[in-house]
């Protein structure tokens, strides 16, 4: 026997027979359908727009996106492609179609933006739709949704290639940087030897850094750690890169031990045109130039990534240790943890051979 259960309509000095009753009409209707109308939502007098939406939940978002360059992203991109469209809306009446709509010429002509610009505005209708503002389906969802109005990014993508240096430029090429001095030089020469991205190391900070006090037979090739944290790298995981004899040697030369390990002439954090202008200057240092083998364009920064991958496959490297040092997640869980504390020495040795191979100690055959 099921138990009755009272519900309070509210007061007899504020609620008329005549609302009581139609509240008990309604309440039964609901409870006809299975559902129970204590624990059903008011919808809320008042629908805010999809801008209002968007700035109440990136509000949230900007506590867990500690980098400022991608909070700026994310404002950015709602601000160029979604308010035009949608940001004068109320939430509730949005459809897939109007998403549709916001996305569709983007998704051909800067598709990976484009997909950026449809998480967000995903995680904007999840916000809406918990705050009851809206109801599912959320409109912004790619699967069993959106795929069916707009094509799959692998066919519409067309991604460019940074320009690389050429394997059989780089010797050539390393002896020229070696001839420069300056801040500049001294970080395009750290991202050559560890093949990190640029920002990364115009990022680096010396409290990043562990060197090692005195060679031991269990590190012969680390003699040292550089752990970024996960807020300055790409896919959001800590990375730790082994600081071999070469990188020691360049770190031990700069004069500053604190803050920024490369810091601009003004202050804060050195700005990536100092690194391609140096690119240039040695590429226009004589009548050869250093140009990327597949476009014929100048070599720049970015592209010393391929062109460590290059080599990597050339001397048959072991591919998983060539990924990790370039951050690819590889495997499962289990195997990137282990991957990431254990590989250390193994990196640090085929490091010291890249070095070796750009000093022209070692031949692609050796």
């Amino acid at each position: 026997m099921e138990k009755n259960i009272d519900i309070s309509l509210g007061s007899v000095t504020k609620v008329t027979l005549v609302d009581a009753r139609f509240a008990a009409l309604e309440n039964s209707k609901l409870i006809s359908m299975g559902i129970d109308p204590r624990y059903q939502k008011e919808k809320p007098s008042k629908i805010p727009t999809f801008e209002q939406m968007a700035h109440e939940a990136l509000s949230i978002k900007e506590q867990e996106l500690k980098n400022p360059k991608h909070i700026a992203q994310w404002h950015s991109t709602l601000a160029t492609f979604v308010f035009p469209v949608l940001g004068n809306m109320p939430v509730d009446i949005i459809t897939v179609n109007d998403v549709h709509r916001t996305l569709e010429k983007a998704w051909g002509r800067t598709n990976e933006t484009a997909q950026r610009t449809r998480g967000r505005i995903e995680f904007v209708f999840n916000h809406a739709i918990t705050k009851g503002y809206a109801s599912h389906p959320n409109p912004a969802v790619w699967k069993g949704n959106l795929e069916h109005l707009l094509p799959k990014p692998s066919k519409v993508q067309n991604p460019q290639k940074m320009p690389a240096l050429k394997l059989s430029d780089a010797q050539r090429w390393w002896q020229e940087l070696k001839q420069r001095d300056g801040i500049g030089a001294y970080a395009l020469k750290i991202l050559v030897l560890t093949a990190a991205r640029s920002g990364e190391v115009r990022g680096m900070h010396w409290d990043e850094i562990e060197l090692y006090d005195a060679p031991s037979a269990d590190t012969p090739d680390a003699v040292g750690l550089w752990t970024i944290p996960a807020e300055r790298m790409k896919a959001g995981k800590e990375h730790t890169v082994p600081i071999t004899q070469a990188m020691r040697d360049i770190l031990q030369a700069l004069p500053h031990k604190e803050g920024l390990v490369f810091p601009s002439s003004r202050g804060g954090m050195l700005s990536d045109m100092t690194l391609s202008a140096l690119m240039k200057r040695i590429h226009s240092s004589d009548g050869t130039g250093y140009f990327d083998k597949k476009s014929k364009r100048p070599a720049v920064p970015h592209g010393f990534r391929s062109t460590f991958r290059d080599w990597a496959a050339e001397t048959r490297q072991d591919y998983d240790l060539s990924e990790l040092q370039l951050a690819h997640r590889i495997g499962g869980d289990v195997q990137h943890a282990y991957n990431r504390t254990d590989l250390v020495q193994l990196r640090a040795s085929m490091m010291n051979q890249w070095h070796d191979f750009l000093e022209g100690k070692r031949s692609l055959r050796n």
